[in-house]
């Protein structure tokens, strides 16, 4: 769909897991959130997994090494090798080591994964400004981040250093709700400095490129929770996605979406992944999925019938994706979307 845009949901004849050979899956807000499993998401991982598809964790969260993510999803009843896991992290490493020579000193911004990502690449990790770094690389260092690495960034970037993030997610899920992600700690260099990095996580071409470089992926789904990241990604890889409502993406942010932010698959959860998807006819002058019809009245997306509330939001967004065609729908959803229980 890369040059045309979406106006609904695709169907599904067969299971997703059927119909693709590599699962590329994002972890925060859809395998766990703040550690803990998400309802539904190791089952369901089992079984598509058993049913022959490869699984593969793709994450803008540079702090843990994938040998640690690995171990995490193991721990929560999801085997995995770090072989099985793609971090942000390394695909900054790949990004900078094209355009740094061997050996060059890095000064780091976040977590253990930057540091082992660098190494890997044959990069140097240094924790000063006055290290000599000939580059600044930042990304999620976890709430306790001392405020003075920032500094240290800063001081770095302004004596010439080149800049470069692991991802500018905004938000992270966790299980006490929605906290400031990697994107609010970059904006805080960017104020200070005034210069811009060069990013290499979802949804830029990097982290694409990293992804099908370590999966081998020939036929992949990306499945993520976020608009602007998950399903942004896979419009700029020309590749299918399904979104899941367990994370960020509530159903009023899906309705409103513009072409690039809008998903192949919308399901409520990982379950998704196990079924096939219903077609989304047009019905009059509206949209049918399931026991529900939505349509368009004046300003008003209305929404009519009953059943699985689910099958109502993909009628929702078939209503006004192709209301809003290239742009993104500004109709008043409010009374439609409180229908439905999601």
């Amino acid at each position: 769909m890369s040059q045309q845009y979406r106006s609904r949901p695709l169907g599904s004849d067969v299971a997703l897991s059927e119909a693709y050979d590599t699962a590329l899956l994002d972890l925060d807000g859809v395998v766990y959130a703040g550690g803990h499993a998400i309802v539904h998401a190791v089952e369901s991982l089992g079984s598509a997994r058993e049913g022959g598809m490869h699984l593969a964790y793709v994450t803008n969260n540079a702090l843990r090494t994938p040998d640690a993510v690995a171990e995490h999803l193991t721990e929560l009843g999801v085997p995995a090798e770090a072989t099985d896991v793609i971090t942000s992290a390394q695909a900054v490493a790949r990004l900078m080591a094209d355009q740094l020579p061997s050996g060059a000193r890095v000064l780091v911004v976040g977590g253990e994964g930057l540091r082992v990502a660098l190494r890997e690449r044959g990069l140097v990790p240094v924790e000063s400004a006055d290290d000599d770094p000939v580059a600044v690389v930042q990304g999620f260092g976890g709430p306790d981040l001392p405020w003075g690495r920032f500094a240290e960034a800063a001081y770095a970037i302004s004596r010439g250093a080149v800049w470069f993030a692991s991802n500018t997610d905004l938000t992270i899920p966790g299980a006490r709700g929605i906290a400031p992600g990697n994107g609010a700690a970059v904006e805080v260099v960017r104020i200070a400095t005034g210069a811009e990095p060069q990013v290499a996580g979802k949804p830029l071409p990097p982290m694409h490129r990293e992804t099908v470089l370590r999966t081998g992926a020939k036929r992949p789904l990306v499945v993520g929770d976020r608009l602007d990241t998950d399903i942004e990604g896979a419009f700029n890889g020309g590749v299918d996605s399904l979104l899941v409502l367990t994370g960020v993406t509530d159903a009023a942010q899906l309705i409103a979406a513009e072409p690039r932010y809008r998903p192949t698959y919308v399901d409520r959860d990982l379950r998704g992944l196990l079924t096939g998807q219903p077609e989304v006819p047009e019905d009059g002058d509206g949209f049918r999925c399931g026991g529900w019809t939505a349509g368009v009245r004046g300003e008003v997306l209305v929404l009519d019938g009953e059943g699985d509330a689910i099958d109502g939001l993909r009628a929702l967004c078939a209503a006004a994706w192709t209301h809003a065609g290239e742009g993104a729908c500004g109709l008043d959803a409010r009374k439609a979307v409180a229908r439905l229980d999601l």
